[in-house]
């Protein structure tokens, strides 16, 4: 790819995201004239394969629309968590785990079983953190319908669980993993914990410090028979 195409592409990401020449040098480890001399002289060249890698990482892109080979994918090269460079997907990992939506499913050995792959933009549009805290676990049990069925395929953010609002979480209780449906009160910031399922119990005024939350589930995948 031509050079004064790259640095423009570059310059224009940063620009778009209000970041500034030092501060991304800085996050290379280089000198903190290093990125404007690349965008505004051509020096060097060519980033090295490192800093072209952290930068993609951080602009959430492929490598190659900085330079980078535009090379078919290899499975061995399938990581969870990063992008693909010839189609700008991340991968996420399907865990070998399950969330019941009944009463309590042990976590298992939390090994991944593949990893699917997701388009980046999409992900950013529903993870409100990183790629990395993102994994696929199953859903078991009926306390969640209509919600959530036996077999769905929930996408767990982990990096959304501090700042718990009303929604559907993973929560960790003894050896066990539970979806449920949290609220929180606005006044006290307890919480109420129920199934979507009206034939199970549900847990009012829950202190938060007590409950172990994995993420907030931020999407679902059913098989449609």
């Amino acid at each position: 790819m031509d050079s004064i195409a790259i640095r423009k592409r570059l310059d224009e990401l940063i620009a778009s995201r209000g970041e500034d020449y030092a501060s991304l040098s800085r996050r290379l480890g280089r000198n903190p004239t290093y990125i404007q001399q690349f965008v505004k002289r051509g020096v060097p060249r060519r980033l090295s394969e490192e800093d072209r890698r952290v930068l993609a990482r951080h602009f959430g892109i492929a490598e190659h629309l900085l330079g980078g080979p535009d090379e078919a994918i290899s499975t061995a090269a399938i990581r969870p968590g990063f992008a693909l460079r010839s189609n700008d997907y991340v991968l996420i990992p399907q865990l070998e785990i399950g969330a019941s939506a009944g009463s309590g499913s042990l976590t298992g050995s939390e090994a991944p079983l593949a990893a699917l792959a997701f388009q980046s933009n999409w992900v950013r549009g529903v993870a409100t953190g990183r790629p990395e805290a993102l994994s696929v676990i199953g859903v078991e049990g009926d306390s969640m319908l209509p919600t959530l069925a036996d077999g769905d395929q929930i996408l767990v953010d982990s990096d959304d669980r501090e700042r718990l609002r009303d929604g559907i979480y993973v929560l960790r209780t003894d050896d066990a993993l539970l979806v449920k449906r949290l609220s929180v009160n606005p006044a006290t910031r307890r919480l109420t914990i129920r199934s979507d399922n009206d034939a199970y119990p549900s847990w009012d005024d829950c202190d938060p410090a007590a409950v172990t939350v994995i993420g907030r589930v931020v999407w679902v995948g059913r098989r449609l028979n």
